[in-house]
């Protein structure tokens, strides 16, 4: 199996002439554009297009705009491929505001969908997929995915919190060969999630060392570092990704730190 970093959350793996791609970014722009111009105005992560038309499946660990970009899947997915999701979560327009944008896209784009319960596990061409547990920084539904093929095991946490199913992922699914871990730790303050919370909303590179180690990962790769930043909106942490190297190896866990688009063979 081949591993691409597609810049921040997005990774397309590769085996026997097919893909699977997570996240991928076509826009990396469109993502603050609903909260105006200050915060369109921004920095945005540098990204690469996956392979076009070769994916069994696009995978998406949540539905916020800079994970779920509608028209990187239609561009990756081969012809009657589908977009797999989590379950929805329930709730009114206001309680899903931050999903909404994704949303529409997905309509637009006319694509295939499919929801997958946790646990579940599904074929797609080569590879076996299957959602894993994931906590969402906002309480809106999120998985990690795990692809299997060829014998290689590649995790993707998402944009997870800190949780208690590290465990249980590694005794049902584990060892896994390869875990994209998130590293950022943003601190937030989104209008509708109000009153804010001062914690971050995703792993900070000493706790995703934590999660890398219990999940016993052969080795991880940070992802959702260095790219989106918004004074007052959204602050990460900057140097994420150096950062958890160095946390991760302290754990005994090896890091590879990937340029954007830079292949990986597993």
């Amino acid at each position: 199996m081949e591993l691409t970093w597609l810049g921040w959350a997005g990774v397309e793996l590769e085996h026997e002439g097919a893909t699977v791609v997570v996240d991928p970014l076509h826009d990396a722009g469109a993502v603050f554009a609903p909260l105006g111009e200050a915060a369109a105005a921004g920095p945005v992560p540098a990204i690469v297009a996956p392979q076009a038309g070769r994916a069994v499946a696009g995978l998406v660990t949540h539905l916020h705009r800079d994970h779920t970009d509608a028209a990187a899947l239609k561009a990756a997915l081969r012809p009657g491929a589908a977009v797999l999701e989590p379950p929805a979560g329930g709730g009114d327009t206001t309680e899903n505001l931050a999903l909404l944008q994704a949303e529409h896209e997905l309509a637009e784009a006319g694509l295939a969908r499919e929801q997958l319960a946790t646990w579940e596990t599904v074929t797609r061409g080569p590879f076996t997929i299957t959602a894993l547990p994931a906590v969402d920084g906002f309480g809106d539904p999120q998985h990690a995915w795990l692809a299997e093929a060829g014998g290689v095991k590649v995790l993707h946490l998402g944009d997870t919190l800190f949780h208690g199913f590290w465990w249980r992922m590694a005794l049902r699914h584990g060892p896994f060969d390869v875990v994209c871990v998130p590293v950022n730790a943003p601190r937030t303050w989104f209008p509708h999630r109000r009153p804010a919370s001062p914690l971050p909303a995703v792993l900070d590179p000493e706790t995703a060392a934590i999660a890398a180690e219990l999940l016993g990962a052969r080795l991880a790769i940070p992802i959702h570092s260095e790219g989106y930043e918004v004074a007052g909106l959204y602050e990460p942490v900057s140097g994420a990704a150096e950062a958890f190297a160095v946390e991760a190896g302290r754990r005994g866990v090896p890091v590879r730190v990937l340029a954007v688009g830079e292949p990986l063979t597993l």
